[in-house]
């Protein structure tokens, strides 16, 4: 079952013909019970209306042999006296049930209402009526009856009247429920015949609006199994020309598989970078080796460890970003700003540091090397001197690192901070740089919920505003 319902498409026409049948059944009942309702309420006012007239004949002192009502044309009619007995009844009455007589034969001699017998019950009469008058209230009930071997159910309407001579009386009349039957019978046959029709016309339909609907979806699927096979991130799943939920999904998918190809592809050139840097210092290194294998008194053994050291800083960057890359999270610490920012400047020649106190949360560590990179890189470029200012602005603590140089052009203050990337007057790698110090910084920047961006300082050379949410 699990199986067979699997798919939208199957879940969706299901849903829906279910609704449908729950809506239908509920309709289809309110009509059967609204047509029955009607038509049981037209045939109690035909049976209220011969009741009524046979009444009014029994108010004008018409005999009970003369009566119109009893030729049974237009239902059974039965008239009763104050004692319950049946006086009068239609022609070829044979049985009769739902009235309070169940005879269908008068009596030889009905004893006038005005004896004494009559007046011992006529508190029991109903309402008090005035000779001649007709009661204004119809009781009805529902009851069956044979007329010349016919059987048929009957709506029956019950009037009083207070005859002059007869005292009072009850007539009873019905009028066929056959014609109710029949309509129920009818309504109830279409609705079993067309219900199941049009569900099978709606499950018809929403199976081919869903097939049609899910068409596109079917194609991003194939599109994305061919990708994934294919290994080829430059693909892109079609875009349906519409506005709804589908083409939103499909120009999503597009965007991240953008995002990965970028990702992908910066990954690569990132294993080839770092590749490159190594391979300098360690064929440095190894030529180095062979040489003092072969003469030690060849050995070099400043340059040696100076290639060593650069092979153990760079090896430092690599983890770092590998880590950040695999989205480690900074600690919750709290740290003085104005203090690391210090720390870090202390030593170093030219530099002045303007701080106020400030805290942010976040991790030391990671933070003291954002510093130290600003300024080795500050250093790096300044004349002769660098400015490192600490301040607070709402609610985010800034610290800027500003040198006297050259500055940085308008066109690479973005590409400065990709990995690997130095420019033209920054590529000797004597000086140690192997253009990761800027993106390392950048990186534990984001990680903190902050931002590290380049302009130009005030002296005309660059300056670096690392912005972090205070604590």
């Amino acid at each position: 079952m699990r199986r067979l319902f699997g798919s939208v498409r199957a879940r969706a026409t299901l849903g829906a013909t279910l609704v449908v049948a729950v809506a239908l059944v509920a309709a289809g009942a309110a009509v059967l019970l609204s047509l029955r309702s009607n038509l049981i309420g037209e045939a109690g006012t035909q049976a209220e209306r011969s009741a009524r007239a046979v009444a009014s004949e029994l108010a004008a002192g018409t005999p009970y042999d003369k009566l119109s009502g009893l030729d049974g044309d237009d239902g059974p009619v039965q008239v009763l006296d104050e004692q319950k007995r049946l006086v009068a009844a239609s022609e070829d009455l044979e049985r009769i049930s739902g009235t309070d007589s169940d005879r269908v034969k008068p009596r030889p001699a009905a004893t006038p209402s005005g004896d004494g017998d009559g007046d011992d019950d006529s508190d029991d009469a109903g309402e008090a009526l005035e000779p001649g008058e007709i009661s204004g209230e119809s009781l009805f009930s529902n009851g069956s009856a044979t007329i010349d071997g016919e059987a048929q159910d009957y709506r029956f309407a019950a009037v009083e009247v207070e005859t002059h001579d007869r005292g009072h009386l009850k007539v009873y009349a019905g009028s066929p429920l056959a014609a109710e039957h029949g309509a129920v019978r009818t309504a109830l046959t279409v609705m079993l015949i067309g219900f199941p029709l049009l569900l099978g016309v709606v499950a018809a339909v929403t199976w081919l609006v869903t097939r049609r609907a899910l068409r596109p979806v079917e194609g991003i699927r194939r599109e994305m199994a061919a990708i994934t096979q294919s290994e080829d991130l430059a693909r892109r799943v079609p875009e349906p020309d519409t506005h709804d939920e589908i083409a939103r999904l499909a120009s999503t998918t597009n965007e991240t598989l953008a995002a990965l190809e970028t990702s992908v592809e910066r990954q690569r050139r990132f294993v080839a970078d770092a590749s490159h840097e190594l391979r300098s210092p360690i064929a440095s290194l190894r030529t180095q080796l062979e040489v003092a294998a072969a003469h030690p008194e060849l050995l070099d053994l400043d340059g040696a460890v100076e290639d060593t050291v650069r092979l153990q800083r760079l090896a430092a960057d690599l983890l770092l970003l590998a880590r950040l890359d695999a989205g480690e999270r900074p600690n919750d610490t709290k740290v003085d700003l104005a203090g690391l920012a210090r720390e870090e400047a202390d030593g170093r020649t030219g530099v002045t540091v303007d701080a106020e106190p400030v805290e942010v949360a976040g991790s030391r560590g990671q933070l003291g090397r954002v510093l130290a990179n600003l300024l080795d890189n500050a250093q790096r470029h300044a004349r002769s001197a660098v400015t490192v200012n600490v301040r607070r602005e709402g609610d985010r603590a800034v610290v800027g690192v500003a040198d006297d140089g050259e500055g940085v052009p308008d066109g690479d203050r973005e590409r400065i901070f990709e990995r690997f990337v130095r420019l033209d007057a920054a590529r000797s790698r004597d000086d140690g740089g192997a253009g990761l110090g800027l993106a390392i910084a950048r990186d534990v920047a984001v990680r903190h919920g902050g931002t590290l961006m380049a302009g130009r300082g005030p002296a005309g050379g660059a300056l670096f505003e690392l912005r972090l949410p205070l604590a």
